[in-house]
């Protein structure tokens, strides 16, 4: 579909806004998800441990940020901190 030209001043600055806040919400993403499967390709507890502490690090800022909900960022980082877990050393 094609976008629909604002009809008002304010609204056409809310075009420019939300198009660069997507594109920054775009890239915290994908960082994120490129970080959670980093720990989970990880094949040793030494090796994964670093990079646990980056991912929820991104979490955290993501879930300050309101890109997450605190739920969804406490979820990722159980399932991770799991991972972890189960890893051998």
């Amino acid at each position: 579909l094609f976008p629909r030209m604002p009809q008002h001043k304010s609204c056409e600055k809310r075009m420019r806004t939300s198009s660069g806040a997507r594109l920054r919400n775009r890239a915290d993403r994908s960082y994120f998800r490129g970080a959670e499967k980093q720990v989970l390709e990880a094949k040793t507890k030494s090796e994964a441990s670093p990079l646990l502490v980056r991912a929820y690090t991104v979490l955290d800022k993501m879930s300050a940020k309101g890109l997450l909900h605190r739920n969804t960022a406490a979820r990722h980082k159980a399932k991770l901190a799991a991972h972890l877990n189960a890893l051998q050393s």
